[in-house]
């Protein structure tokens, strides 16, 4: 009964990470590990097939090191997260961190280039997965590049375009995924 009762729900975490390395999240006054994350969410995905995660990350909190940024990479690639909200750490007056040795802006801004150039093709490979498919798709309204385009969602976190009627808005309508790419999908109304 409590599966039935949550089968309408998409499988989806969306999870305030922050950083793959346990002494970064210290220093930000985290009380979880890194490790901790880890063994919650396989043990999430042993539970919930088809479960898919997202996150918040943080690159260049003062005092990050190149291992402690290694260690961020070196999540990715075990949660393989289908996208993440990256952002470059800068200080806010008046907090704990930002009277803490900061990361050069430079450091921060290589680094974050290289963890997009990661997540971007972990995404790119998790998309493909779709292509072919047929999904119902919540239609949620006209696309914001493409007025003749409907966007919605279904059993992915990317938003899916595809052409539609305006009266499909609001409605559940079968899309067959023709086209992925990182941050969207591209699909034909069945």
């Amino acid at each position: 009964a409590h599966a039935a009762a949550l089968s309408h729900l998409l499988p989806h975490f969306h999870l305030s990470v922050q950083s793959g390395c346990t002494r970064t999240l210290h220093r930000m006054r985290r009380r979880y590990t890194a490790e901790r994350v880890l063994e919650n969410m396989a043990r999430a995905r042993e539970k919930i097939p088809g479960l898919t995660f997202s996150a918040d990350i943080i690159v260049g909190f003062p005092g990050e090191t190149e291992e402690d940024f290694e260690g961020t990479l070196d999540m990715l690639e075990k949660v393989r997260y289908d996208m993440i909200f990256s952002f470059i750490y800068s200080p806010r007056e008046g907090t704990p961190a930002a009277k803490m040795e900061q990361v050069p802006h430079e450091v921060s801004t290589a680094r974050f280039e290289r963890m997009l150039k990661l997540q971007n093709a972990i995404s790119d490979e998790k998309n493909e997965r779709f292509v072919g498919r047929t999904m119902r798709i919540l239609a949620e309204g006209e696309s914001k590049t493409d007025p003749d385009m409907l966007t919605g969602r279904g059993d992915c976190v990317r938003p899916i375009h595809f052409r539609a009627p305006k009266e499909k808005i609001g409605s559940f309508v079968d899309v067959k995924i023709t086209g992925a790419e990182t941050f969207c999908m591209h699909g034909e109304m069945i």
